[in-house]
């Protein structure tokens, strides 16, 4: 069911269009004149979908609500009717932005099916616009969830480069977050409402990456049955993420440093250049400063890449963090299943913050939807966690020495944080979540205890 607008001044071909377009199951307004319609438009309660519209309308035409309809609700459609039909009004009209121009007389089957097709183009233009709307709130920073200062700097980057045109090169380990933070850049830049493309550069063999970036040719190669656009073309005023771009062979490298160079493609088998304007911005998990020295990665295009560098810290190097992206996983996987999930025990908490995460953030996510999938009760426990999960993590003692310090290096503040968090969820657990008794044990007063495991996120779960 749509809300229609009609503008019509010959009262017989409007009731006729209005019993028409009631027994075709729409809401229907039926007005007679120019300047009732442009009132009506400017009011709070003008929410139509279409507006049916003749051109002669006495003082103001049908082009004047046509227009009127097109700079200020240009989501609605209109549908211009006339006796007086010439190829030249019909121009201005569609140039106007009118979905078509029907003569009359018409057949009312005839209309209908161009009513029906604007209100699918209109249908499409709400569903662009929500779905724009989800992406630019999905990929802000809430998806990239993180309190720890090597978060906050991730993010005040963000937000310094997404406005400009500037490459990025964003590193980090597998699992960490690299993609959002990609998107993250582009759906906060001027360039949101434009494709934002990812290239696995890992996943696609060499063979078949020029033609697969750059597109090719009818006839270029065997298979090349057509003319194919490439994805940094498609890409267009948009950004393109060179997911693991490590894996580049040096042939590519070349190529690509020359697209970074000049902002211009030629496809395979083909003899013009095309300029493209095109934001990339490039991933990796190796460390490319060690690839140049081996050789295996080019010196100039690692420069032209690492303009600007935003590092995504391993889990382990931010495990304050684990509480709240638990919490922003259950909330997600709440929704997805339709399950009741309010929090984590005490005993499974300890589980988790003792874990490890190889596979850092992505890691993370499987684990709580597995668990979240298993539970019984609201409230995860440990025997709702992987089993391999809870073989490994019981005991404290099982754990590196907390003196050590690895080769390369530790964030001394994180690993403190880490042992206390882990001394509260241990004295809640040995005291079965009575804070005083934990506070007693811990020889620290109940307003401090409290302070810890608000700073800590505990508190949630253990209610």
């Amino acid at each position: 069911m749509a809300q229609i607008l009609v503008v019509e001044d010959d009262p017989s071909l409007r009731e006729v269009l209005v019993m028409f377009l009631h027994k075709s199951g729409h809401d229907v307004v039926a007005i007679d004149d120019g300047d009732k319609a442009l009132r009506l438009l400017a009011s709070d309660d003008a929410d139509f979908d279409l507006v049916l519209t003749d051109l002669k309308l006495g003082r103001r035409s049908g082009l004047d609500v046509l227009s009127y309809v097109k700079e200020s609700r240009p989501h609605i459609e209109v549908i211009l009717m006339t006796a007086f039909s010439t190829v030249e009004t019909a121009i201005d009209a569609m140039r106007r932005g009118a979905f078509d121009y029907v003569g009359k007389p018409f057949k009312l089957e005839e209309i209908s099916i161009t009513i029906e097709k604007a209100l699918e183009k209109r249908n499409l233009s709400l569903e662009n616009i929500r779905l724009r709307k989800e992406l630019s709130q999905r990929y802000r920073f809430d998806a990239i969830v993180g309190r720890t200062s090597k978060m906050q700097l991730v993010f005040e980057r963000i937000m310094r480069v997404a406005p400009t045109k500037t490459s990025v090169l964003i590193t980090g380990e597998s699992g960490t977050g690299k993609e959002l933070v990609a998107r993250a850049i582009h759906f906060n830049s001027p360039r949101k409402d434009k494709p934002f493309i990812v290239v696995n550069c890992g996943a696609i063999p060499d063979s078949l990456m020029e033609s697969e970036l750059f597109g090719h040719v009818k006839g270029s190669f065997t298979g090349a049955h057509a003319t194919r656009h490439g994805l940094i073309e498609s890409s267009s005023g948009g950004t393109v993420f060179l997911d693991e771009i490590g894996e580049l062979s040096l042939p590519m490298q070349v190529k690509l440093l020359r697209f970074l160079q000049e902002h211009k493609i030629r496809m395979v088998g083909g003899v013009q250049e095309v300029a493209v304007d095109v934001r990339v911005v490039a991933a990796t998990n190796k460390e490319l400063g060690s690839e140049v020295e081996k050789g295996a990665f080019r010196e100039d295009l690692y420069f032209r890449l690492n303009v600007i560098r935003i590092h995504m810290p391993p889990l382990r190097e931010r495990s304050e963090d684990i509480p709240y992206l638990i919490h922003h996983f259950l909330e997600k996987y709440r929704k997805a299943l339709g399950r009741s999930l309010n929090g984590v025990s005490p005993e499974a908490m300890e589980i988790l913050m003792a874990h490890r995460f190889q596979g850092n953030v992505r890691e993370l996510e499987n684990i709580i939807e597995h668990a979240a999938t298993f539970a019984t009760s609201p409230i995860i426990v440990p025997e709702d966690l992987p089993e391999n999960l809870r073989a490994d993590g019981g005991d404290m003692g099982r754990h590196d020495d907390v003196s050590s310090v690895p080769a390369d290096g530790l964030d001394i503040e994180g690993r403190l944080a880490d042992i206390e968090r882990r001394i509260l969820l241990n004295a809640l657990r040995r005291t079965n979540g009575v804070r005083k008794d934990a506070a007693d044990l811990l020889r620290i007063s109940f307003r401090s205890l409290r302070y810890k495991l608000a700073k800590y996120g505990i508190s949630d779960a253990e209610d």
